[in-house]
């Protein structure tokens, strides 16, 4: 056992030792390259037409990295951004457009064949629809303070911390998946020594009292509780509730309306409102203090429905939150974490809340689901806005975008297959902690060179309002 360890960590280390040397050698091969063609006026890249040797080395390290990324139900931005700056010889200020349109395609290929399937322990969607909309509103609030502090905070540290994040974020979701990888061992070996007799005794055993003789319904619950009881059950069922997804679609209206409003890069304020005045500092202050409003009326809303679930005998499954007035104020909390980490370090919300979810006790297929519907919610606000800035080289973002859903297709039906084949969910767990690995080091070789380079010194400001707003 030690040595196939041993053996492991030197086959990793080698590994990333590799994907280094084979990152910098074609990021240099691409900036030799940007003088020999045409070039796009705004991004200073060379134009898509003609593809060389650069664009399709890209085009495959992305498809390889949203493959394995999929089956978590990441966007993978933590590799793309590093593969376009370093593989394609974007800079990073038009490489995170680029990386944001190709996490929107595979957001629409995840949350698309995620819509059919079902929660693994339970008759209700595979999306946990009430942790998404509490996560979100703080998540997006978190996101707004991190993008100030982006601006203010020097690279070094960014860098350090961003890095230091990654890896312990990594380390602890591979031992979660190992953990689950060990129950789901120990439970398969209890299944082979006494599987039906075992599972029929703790189902009679977990039914005994709580149904009556005639009806099989909970004693106690009256007509009004069991109606109560059938809703909640109903709206569960639907893939798409229509209440909840009104809720984020409004913070989708909300961010996009009021981020063009205030303006920014190419994109003038159409109300005149510039940056560092009363006015931006009062638009911005206003979306915060929305989203939080909105976060405060989802917990009362949870809270009162957990209330109406207990008194209606609802049946909690493994995974399931109780939602109740200190779970309702804590997690959120940890989200507004998360998302200051994702406007912080310029990585997607999912990269962190994935993770996140896996360390709160969600399932994993059900913390992929949800972090997916996440990501297409704050990847679709992002395009918008990348978009209206002028930020997007299209002829890239058009081709990227198919990548994205293509390659997320493929990572969804292969890691599909291998849970249905398996009966291991840990595999979605070890997904995410490979793509948070691997965004680890990309991210680390992206800072180094980054650091090394003057120019990108001079690209950062070092204030709220400097150059790029």
């Amino acid at each position: 056992m030690m040595h196939s360890r041993r053996g492991a960590r030197t086959f990793a280390g080698l590994a990333v030792c590799a994907v280094g040397a084979a990152v910098l050698l074609l990021g240099n091969t691409a900036r030799r390259r940007l003088g020999d063609a045409s070039v796009d006026e705004v991004t200073g890249h060379k134009r898509l037409a003609p593809t060389d040797a650069t664009d399709v080395a890209g085009f495959v390290c992305a498809a390889l990295g949203l493959v394995i990324a999929a089956g978590g139900g990441i966007g993978g931005g933590g590799m793309l951004v590093p593969i376009y700056v370093l593989v394609m010889g974007f800079k990073p200020k038009f490489a995170i457009p680029l990386s944001n349109m190709t996490v929107l395609g595979g957001a629409i290929a995840n949350v698309a064949m995620n819509a059919r399937k079902r929660h693994p322990l339970a008759d209700r969607a595979l999306v946990d629809w009430d942790l998404l909309v509490l996560m979100e509103p703080l998540t997006l609030a978190g996101a707004l303070a991190g993008g100030f502090a982006n601006k203010i905070a020097p690279e070094l540290v960014i860098t350090v911390l961003l890095v230091v994040l990654l890896y312990l974020t990594s380390e602890r979701t591979v031992k979660k998946g190992l953990k689950l990888y060990a129950k789901e061992s120990a439970a398969f070996s209890a299944m082979a020594d006494a599987r039906v007799a075992l599972d029929d005794a703790e189902r009679q055993e977990e039914t005994k009292g709580l149904l009556d003789d005639d009806g099989g319904e909970p004693k106690g619950v009256d007509d009004e509780k069991r109606a109560a009881l059938g809703r909640i059950l109903a709206e569960e069922r639907r893939a798409f509730p229509p209440d909840k997804v009104a809720v984020l679609a409004g913070m989708f209206v909300l961010t996009v309306a009021m981020n063009l409003a205030k303006g920014g890069g190419a994109f003038p304020s159409p109300f005149g409102i510039e940056c560092g005045t009363a006015s931006y500092w009062a638009l911005t202050a206003a979306m915060f203090g929305a989203l939080v409003a909105i976060s405060l009326a989802v917990r009362a809303y949870l809270v009162k429905r957990t209330e109406t679930k207990d008194a209606c005998g609802y049946a909690y499954v493994e995974g399931d939150f109780h939602w109740d007035s200190s779970t309702t104020l804590k997690y959120p909390c940890v989200c507004f974490f998360a998302g200051v980490c994702a406007g912080l370090f310029g990585i997607g919300g999912g990269i962190v809340n994935g993770p996140l979810m896996l360390e709160l006790g969600v399932l994993p297929p059900v913390a992929g689901a949800t972090t997916a519907c996440m990501i297409l919610l704050t990847s679709t606000t992002a395009a918008t806005t990348f978009l209206t800035f002028g930020l997007v080289q299209l002829d890239y973002a058009k081709r990227l975008f198919w990548v994205g859903v293509g390659a997320t297709a493929v990572g969804q039906l292969l890691m599909t297959r291998l849970v249905k084949k398996t009966g291991r969910q840990s595999y979605v767990a070890f997904s995410i902690g490979a793509v948070v690995s691997l965004s680890t080091v990309l991210m680390g070789f992206h800072g180094l060179v980054s650091l090394a380079s003057d120019a990108s010194e001079e690209e950062r400001a070092g204030a709220i309002c400097g150059k790029g707003d």
